[in-house]
């Protein structure tokens, strides 16, 4: 169960939150404060996981307590939720590693769906051992870009060409040809062939004999399933 704190000095807001919150499954409020200094004060008294912080509040900007909770809280969690629009407010958040930033007024949708994202992700974080591929795009939400490890290539493979290649194939679901392989690389048939029978030797592309018209024999690769 998360434990959340709701720093908002509109009482009628910090209600409405506190009733989207209540439909979070996992997700438990452990208290409210109205300014920054209670904000404070609620963190010392409390073990909590994932603060909903307001920018304007009449004591202190809550972006300016961004600072102090990084230094005496580094593994706390924030979501900004604020009417503020001024840009220099969301850099500074992203500066601090807020989670999310919401503009008021918001929804409940919007509201659980930040949640969801934010419990999604920390579950995913800490389900995990070793960081991998799946984990990266979870956490900054782009597919990472493998390494190319040109290394392990033989001679006369090239990464990128490889990798057009089996692109190809992925699209082609009904299998292709040296010769229209070529056609569709921009390259002779021979390095075609050479490109397909290596993915064919890993394992990642089948191949299968036809026989056309005239009879004579052709080798069509298809992608591995």
């Amino acid at each position: 169960m998360l434990q959340v704190v709701i720093a908002e000095d509109d009482f009628r807001v910090a209600q409405i939150h506190e009733a989207f919150l209540e439909k979070v499954p996992g997700m438990k409020l452990v208290g409210k404060a109205a300014n920054a200094k209670e904000t404070r004060q609620l963190l010392d008294a409390c073990t909590v996981d994932l603060l909903l912080l307001d920018v304007y509040m009449p004591d202190q900007l809550g972006t300016e307590l961004l600072q102090y909770i990084r230094e005496n809280y580094p593994k706390l969690d924030i979501i900004m939720i604020t009417a503020a629009t001024d840009k220099a407010f969301l850099e500074k958040s992203l500066n601090y590693g807020v989670q999310d930033y919401l503009i008021k007024p918001v929804t409940m949708e919007q509201f659980q769906q930040s949640m969801q994202n934010y419990k999604k992700k920390k579950e995913k974080i800490e389900s995990r051992k070793e960081v991998d591929k799946e984990l990266l795009q979870e956490v900054f939400g782009t597919p990472r870009i493998e390494q190319k490890n040109t290394a392990t290539l033989p001679k006369g493979i090239d990464y990128r060409t490889l990798e057009k290649v089996k692109e190809m194939l992925s699209i082609e679901q009904n299998g292709i040809t040296s010769e229209q392989a070529a056609e569709k690389i921009g390259a002779s048939r021979t390095t075609a062939r050479r490109y397909l029978e290596y993915l064919v030797g890993r394992n990642e592309a089948v191949v299968e004999q036809m026989y056309g018209i005239v009879g004579r024999p052709e080798r069509r690769y298809t992608i591995k399933k």
